[in-house]
């Protein structure tokens, strides 16, 4: 296999175990950051409409509006109502910054949240919180103050692993794609009438035989006395059988011949 065929198949391994590693890692880290990393209500909930006393940390407190809802929210999300939300510090203590920050819908057995401010606390301290809001037709409405898990990112990171090899899955997909139209392109198309080379060794081009010009017979020896004596023995035969010889004269013929006169 060539050097490019085993980069391919080394980087798909890689981007099917990222997908892989990323799902995973979307799911648990979203459990972690829900139920054992962030607490949505871990300072204390308050009525909607009402004021309350809370012994808030210094730093990000979250604000969420949180009711028990029937059923999974129409449209995937809780619509919240117009509310608003006032902070009275200890003696001594700047105002805390609120500031709006809208998050995701969570619900778990009916008890469903969504995070709408987030609250810059300067000191540790006992905070009076009032609360308004046009709440009607919503059964239990309160508002939680809890923390953010410090994973809270943690998710969009892995999404964007897995987008990522998503679309490295594409690219090597396109590629291969342009490199089998460019090969097609340069070779010989197959056709039914094409050999196919099952590793039998190449056949030498042919190449046209050209034969020798014929060579000349070789020269009969010439024949020697015996031989010239029975062609001349053959001839008198014939003659005589022939009748154009008697036997007296054939006989007298062929002593001569014989004697070599």
């Amino acid at each position: 296999m060539s050097g490019g065929g085993v980069a391919k198949r080394i980087s798909i391994r890689l981007s099917v175990l990222t997908i892989v590693a990323a799902i995973i890692g979307f799911v648990v880290t979203l459990i972690l950051n829900a139920f054992v990393l962030g607490k949505y209500n871990a300072y204390g909930e308050m009525p909607i409409p009402g004021t309350t006393s809370l012994q808030l940390p210094a730093g990000e407190v979250t604000v969420s509006f949180h009711t028990v809802t029937i059923g999974s929210p129409s449209g995937g999300g809780l619509p919240v109502p117009q509310l608003g939300i006032a902070f009275d510090p200890p003696d001594g203590v700047p105002q805390p910054k609120v500031t709006e920050n809208w998050g995701t819908t969570t619900t778990v057995n009916n008890d469903t949240h969504i995070r709408v401010w987030v609250v810059q606390i300067p000191a540790a301290g006992t905070y009076n919180v009032k609360a308004e809001g046009q709440v009607n037709g919503y059964i239990s409405p309160q508002l939680a103050f809890g923390s953010e898990s410090p994973l809270a990112s943690l998710p969009w990171v892995f999404a964007a692993l897995f987008g990522l090899a998503i679309l490295n899955l594409i690219c090597i997909g396109w590629w291969s794609a342009r490199k089998n139209r460019r090969n097609a392109a340069a070779g010989q198309p197959f056709s039914a009438q094409t050999p196919i080379n099952l590793g039998a060794p190449p056949q030498p081009a042919y190449e046209p035989q050209v034969s020798a010009p014929p060579q000349p017979a070789p020269l009969p020896h010439p024949p020697g006395d015996e031989g010239i004596k029975l062609e001349q023995l053959k001839t008198l035969a014939s003659l005589r059988e022939s009748g154009a010889l008697t036997e007296a004269e054939f006989e007298t013929e062929k002593r001569r011949i014989l004697d070599g006169r």
